[in-house]
């Protein structure tokens, strides 16, 4: 592939966007083009990402699955659209799988390539990036969350979200109303209340002195609610 078309590529993407001429030719030098096949995975949820990726052709869908395999699409992507990026940058595994619906043809920059032109650890700019890809993960959560998990284990998963520990104990304090954990989970404020005491009977948490809530450590058998 002629290196203009790689360089074209790159400077659609909002990392190399604004690079030096020089910059962007060095990492275009590095890249390595892939062909995928309809079908084919590049990465799988819970795997390190190796490299970042660019598409230069055909259509990927980023799909997150829960631990029974059921599936949520969270993106269709396609040429110019890049992926990686948040593995890399904070050093956690994928948060979703990537699968090609045709076949598609991927630019590839080494792990070690995209980190070298990443900003210094402990800068700014550094702290900036791994803000963004903390709240993209927890987009990515929430998305699943709305789509696979009913009412009752969306409450469950706001509830230990918001928690802290405190001498070994999962404490929520402040002020967190019904209305707020019914906006945070897609639900009316009547389910979530309804939800709310059934987990506090069923021992979920406790209602301490000060207001607080006290969660046990385990999740609860999921209930049906009708």
């Amino acid at each position: 592939m002629a290196m203009v078309s790689k360089l074209e590529l790159l400077r659609r993407v909002p990392f190399f966007s604004m690079l030096p001429d020089e910059a962007a030719q060095d990492i275009a030098s590095v890249i390595v083009k892939q062909r995928f096949r309809k079908g084919q995975l590049l990465f799988r949820q819970g795997q390190a990402c190796q490299a970042f990726y660019i598409i230069m052709t055909g259509e990927a869908r980023v799909i997150s699955s829960d631990e029974r395999d059921r599936e949520v699409i969270l993106a269709t992507l396609g040429p110019g659209d890049y992926l990686g990026e948040m593995s890399i940058i904070d050093g956690y595994p994928a948060s979703a799988t990537i699968r090609f619906e045709t076949q598609s043809d991927v630019l590839a920059l080494p792990r070690e390539e995209f980190k070298r032109h990443l900003p210094p650890s402990g800068s700014v700019a550094d702290g900036v990036l791994q803000g963004l890809v903390a709240r993209l993960r927890q987009a990515d959560k929430k998305i699943q969350s709305l789509a696979l998990l009913d009412v009752y284990q969306r409450v469950e998963h706001v509830l230990r979200d918001v928690a802290q520990e405190r001498d070994g104990e999962l404490i929520i304090s402040g002020k967190l109303s019904r209305q707020d954990i019914a906006k945070m989970v897609g639900a009316s404020r009547e389910m979530v209340s309804r939800v709310m005491r059934e987990l506090e009977n069923n021992g979920y948490f406790e209602v301490l002195e000060n207001g607080s809530l006290s969660l046990r450590h385990e999740t609860s058998d999921k209930l049906s609610l009708s």
